[in-house]
């Protein structure tokens, strides 16, 4: 394998047993930092609000495909964007990054969720944050690139 490239099939757990389960079960914070990601946060407190993406859009001030794009953890608000954003919202900044402070609660009636899909999903979430990281390989690679051929 190259150096620096995320070894995540490695970290992965092999069965739902040994993963932390990702929500359903009583007493599982639904939007904690282990669990939920900025993305998932503002998506779930927009929804609690009962605004569109679109009317959030709006009210920030920002285009519809940029709350988009942070609902879907492909980019992160400015500290401007994000403060509007928990005012809006009725949820804390902290609890926006963190899971932690003032937010939401999780869905209620909710049943547990089966360890066969509990196990797609903590794939899914490393698979995200993979490629969040490649992405941002990609971008310096990029960037050194550019700066080697101007100079030489």
């Amino acid at each position: 394998m190259p150096e620096n490239m995320p070894e995540t099939d490695q970290n992965m757990p092999e069965t739902a047993a040994e993963a932390p389960e990702v929500a359903g079960a009583e007493g599982t914070d639904w939007y904690g930092g282990d669990v939920a990601t900025l993305g998932d946060r503002i998506a779930a407190a927009r929804e609690a609000a009962g605004l569109s993406a679109k009317k959030l859009a709006r009210r920030l001030g920002v285009k519809h495909a940029t709350v988009q794009e942070w609902e879907s953890d492909l980019s992160e608000p400015r500290a401007n964007r994000l403060s509007m954003m928990a005012g809006l919202l009725n949820v804390s900044i902290m609890w926006l990054l963190t899971g932690d402070g003032d937010g939401i609660s999780g869905p209620e009636g909710t049943t547990e969720i089966p360890a066969d899909v509990n196990d797609i999903l903590l794939e899914i979430r490393d698979v995200k944050t993979g490629l969040a990281a490649a992405s941002d390989r990609l971008a310096r690679l990029e960037k050194k690139l550019r700066q080697t051929l101007k100079e030489g």
